[in-house]
């Protein structure tokens, strides 16, 4: 992470697993990450943050109380503080979050998807 242009296909390149977030950059004090996701993501919020979902390739479905919400390629989505989510993919999706760089990915429901802040580049 530095002055170099950040390319966004070879960091999800540098990576498998899912729902594993890696922070490409820093805005401030917000990550930029990417994120390969499949399957069901655990149900929880982030009581103090916004999250924003911007699918890169795939289809993202953002299970929501008041209805479901699809995202496909180049549509963005942002979960305000405090709403209940569950991100799914049943067909595998790569996605960028936008939200603070100390924001824990399962947010107020820890489980064995909780992830350590990463940096892409890494093999995982």
């Amino acid at each position: 992470m530095g002055t170099d242009p950040i390319d966004l296909a070879a960091a999800l390149a540098s990576f498998t697993d899912t729902w594993s977030p890696r922070t490409v950059a820093t805005v401030n004090e917000y990550d930029v990450r990417v994120v390969r996701a499949h399957g069901e993501f655990t149900e929880h919020a982030h009581p103090d943050t916004d999250e924003l979902f911007l699918v890169l390739e795939g289809e993202l479905t953002i299970r929501l109380e008041g209805g479901d919400v699809v995202l496909g390629p180049g549509q963005a989505y942002v979960v305000p503080k405090g709403v209940r989510h569950q991100p799914a993919s049943a067909s595998g999706a790569q996605l960028l979050l936008f939200e603070p760089s100390q924001t824990v990915n399962t947010g107020d429901t820890p489980s064995e998807l909780t992830a350590d802040r990463r940096p892409a580049g890494r093999a995982g």
